[in-house]
């Protein structure tokens, strides 16, 4: 057997879920934006990224044309230990014709993209299991309470979101913990520093006193000139995804309110 190498490990929310530092997108194997890789091919691509120390693998519904990239990371995981693996991929986004899509949260489709995965990756347990895009027409407290019970059955064993607003952040961690969330963040988009970074970091007081730390940290008028000469913006800096495919980015999703099924403890808790 091939020697792995270590890798560091972080924690992700505080439920359990322990990964390697670096994680691996599966979804390019598939031919999002370039030709495919025959199974085989991803499969070696894979291993050797297990090898390295990567053991957290991310995928989803959506990727590759009839569920290709599923039907391949389950292939791959088949020559590796599970136990030593976790295990990402989402749902919620709809396929149709034209290069178009639909988002969907609702419970009774929440279950089947469930259902469907398990099956494709030919797994018993999905270790993290994301809102791909978040159903603005759907509450979120109706998502998640689906997401909860497939919690309680052993089918997923954590809950992540992608693209969501800090009020469906909050509602949708009232009803179950949140563990990850998928957004985007880099030098030239840092809207999440604002108001989606704080959420999810200081509610504990080891957190903010970090966070405090960090002001600690001083940068010389070099060190700005360095990191700008290292990645010059006018070259690296574009669109974030091809046009027609940019509508679907649902950055900070809102839901309908659904009060009705929150009970005064949970309010509490949104507030």
């Amino acid at each position: 057997m091939e020697e792995r190498v270590q890798m560091p490990r972080v924690k992700l929310g505080n439920q359990g879920l322990e990964v390697s530092r670096l994680g691996f997108g599966c979804g390019g194997l598939s031919g999002m934006l370039n030709a495919p890789l025959s199974h085989e091919d991803g499969c070696s691509v894979i291993k050797e990224a297990f090898y390295s120390g990567i053991t957290f693998f991310d995928t989803a519904d959506v990727y590759g044309e009839n569920h290709d990239n599923e039907i391949m990371v389950g292939k791959a995981l088949k020559q590796l230990p599970r136990d030593q693996i976790q295990l990402a991929t989402k749902f919620g986004i709809i396929v149709l014709e034209g290069l178009q899509f639909e988002i969907k949260g609702t419970p009774e489709y929440v279950r089947y993209c469930c259902e469907s995965s398990l099956k494709r990756l030919d797994v018993d347990y999905i270790d993290l299991y994301y809102q791909h895009r978040v159903d603005t027409s759907v509450p979120i407290e109706e998502t998640m309470g689906e997401l909860k019970k497939l919690v309680e059955e052993g089918k997923i064993k954590y809950i992540g979101l992608s693209e969501a607003s800090v009020d469906t952040i909050r509602r949708a961690h009232a009803v179950h913990p949140i563990t990850a969330l998928q957004m985007e963040y880099s030098l030239w988009t840092r809207e999440i520093e604002d108001e989606i970074i704080p959420l999810c970091r200081t509610t504990k007081f080891k957190n903010i006193k970090e966070n405090i730390g960090s002001l600690a940290l001083k940068l010389t008028q070099e060190d700005l000139i360095e990191i700008c000469n290292a990645v010059p913006i006018d070259e690296v800096s574009g669109p974030r995804e091809v046009a027609s495919l940019s509508k679907y980015a649902c950055k900070f999703a809102d839901t309908p309110s659904n009060m009705k099924n929150v009970t005064q403890k949970d309010r509490v808790r949104l507030e």
